[in-house]
């Protein structure tokens, strides 16, 4: 949404930022104008002051060379320099022989040799000073007008006031800066433009420090942009504090709802935009049929729970009955072979009620039955129920907190009652050992094994295998969908079967 917002304001973001632009490259434009004009007016009026004190120099220097000059020529020449040129007003004037006929009181500035003095240059740059060089027609005399840094900046000051300038004098190689002391503009941005004197060999150069670029400046260059981002910025907001986050919160309302409550999404949120309150109440009207729904499930599930319990607790009283008759029907018994068979029957009854009584209990947690009270509550039945000879069979245990479903319950229960029944007639004073243990790298995989010396090979295990118990265990097996392996030497009986993770 932001993208969008600063897309579609960015066509103005440019209008104005040309705008801005081209009003600042306006103003470049005039300041230049303006910097034209002064260093143009100051060339010019440099120009004709030196004029005219060439003017003046010219009449005194050939009065003097011809002869023609009264005794008060000097001082008036001095007199009208000086007033042009109040700190300095020095002139001097030079035979060939090197004689002064007319010179000011100051001592003349160096610069200038005597074998130089009647050179070519009108205008010549020293260090300190301009020289204004005029000889006489006949070339017998010439005059030197000095002129410092002060007068020449007094005449160049330009009449429009330019701040922060600098006035240079070029020719040729050579530089007069006659700007004041303190005037430098080194270091800074600044613009510069240059005009020519009369002799044209000399050049005026103005330049100009541009201003540091002050905050004014910077915000008619980036407000546009500010403006622009600005805008988008305050769209954005407002379509995210009305549209985006009644919408963030409805999802999230939405993703932590739990079946069987009531939503009420919009219970604490403010919008203008009417479809995001009908959204809001539609899945409150959702959530409020989900909730009825979930309660009626609930009723019925409560309803099918009891009716469980009610069928299990019959048939744990049937079960009950079943062994209450075979236990009368033993007593009744005329003969030991009766009464063992009764016993037999009687301990596969137990088996079978110990696994739906363990089944029952897990019911509530629905992790199915577990191994470990199983084959104990099984031991404890097989050892109560076990033969006279067998009364100190003993039973160990070794089970790891596995659990397992009913369907495999039953027929584990099978196996081990067949096993310890087999075991303790032929090995009545035997000790049976009983363990269960994940396989590795499986967590829905155990491995039962059960070891006793009356399992060991032996003639009458190989009768009693081939009579009955061969057959049952070979059926268990197949129903458990796993080979029964069986270790004569050792005594043992293994077989893998599948768990609840």
């Amino acid at each position: 949404m932001f993208l969008i917002l600063t897309l579609a304001l960015l066509p103005l973001g440019l209008i104005a930022l040309v705008a801005s632009l081209q009003a600042i490259r306006t103003a470049d434009l005039e300041k230049e104008a303006l910097l034209r004009v002064a260093v143009t007016q100051s060339a010019r009026k440099l120009t004709a002051d030196l004029q005219s004190d060439r003017t003046a120099l010219e009449l005194t220097v050939n009065a003097i060379a011809n002869g023609a000059a009264d005794n008060g020529m000097c001082r008036r020449l001095a007199f009208f320099l000086t007033s042009h040129d109040a700190e300095g007003g020095q002139f001097y004037i030079y035979d060939r022989a090197g004689r002064t006929p007319c010179h000011s009181t100051r001592p003349e500035p160096a610069g200038i040799t005597a074998a130089n003095r009647f050179d070519r240059p009108i205008i010549q740059l020293l260090p300190t000073h301009l020289v204004s060089r005029v000889r006489s027609h006949n070339g017998r005399m010439v005059a030197l007008s000095y002129y410092s840094r002060a007068h020449l900046e007094s005449v160049a000051d330009p009449a429009t006031a330019l701040q922060n300038r600098q006035l240079t004098l070029r020719q040729g190689t050579s530089q007069l800066v006659v700007s004041r002391p303190g005037g430098s503009i080194s270091g800074h941005s600044s613009s510069s433009l240059s005009a020519r004197l009369e002799p044209p060999d000399v050049l005026l150069t103005m330049t100009v420090r541009e201003p540091p670029a002050t905050l004014a400046r910077m915000l008619s260059l980036f407000l546009p942009l500010v403006m622009w981002f600005a805008a988008a910025a305050i769209g954005w907001f407002v379509v995210n504090r009305l549209l985006i986050r009644p919408l963030v919160l409805l999802r999230r309302a939405v993703a932590a709802y739990q079946p069987g409550e009531v939503l009420e999404p919009l219970q604490r949120i403010r919008t203008p935009a009417q479809e995001i309150v009908a959204l809001g109440d539609t899945f409150h009207e959702i959530s409020k049929d989900v909730a009825t729904h979930e309660a009626e499930m609930a009723e019925g599930l409560e309803t099918q729970r009891k009716l469980t319990r009610e069928v299990h607790h019959r048939v744990k009283n049937n079960l009950q009955i079943i062994a209450s008759l075979i236990n009368l029907h033993a007593r009744s018994a005329h003969n030991v072979e009766a009464s063992e068979a009764y016993a037999s029957i009687q301990r596969r009854v137990d088996a079978l009620s110990v696994v739906h009584r363990n089944h029952f209990a897990e019911l509530e947690e629905n992790r199915g039955v577990g191994v470990r009270p199983l084959i104990s509550e099984l031991s404890a039945s097989l050892r109560g129920t076990a033969p006279a000879p067998a009364r100190r069979f003993a039973i160990q245990i070794d089970c790891d907190n596995l659990h397992i479903s009913q369907d495999v319950a039953v027929p584990i229960a099978f196996l081990l009652t067949e096993l310890v029944e087999m075991a303790m007639m032929l090995a009545p004073q035997a000790t049976m050992r009983i363990s269960m243990q994940l396989e590795p790298d499986r967590d829905d995989r155990a491995r039962l094994m059960v070891r006793s010396a009356g399992l060991k090979t032996s003639d009458d295990m190989v009768s009693y295998l081939d009579e009955r118990y061969g057959r049952v265990l070979t059926g268990l097996s197949r129903q458990l969908r796993a080979p029964l392996d069986y270790d004569g030497e050792a005594g043992s009986y293994a077989i893998a079967i599948t768990i609840i993770p």
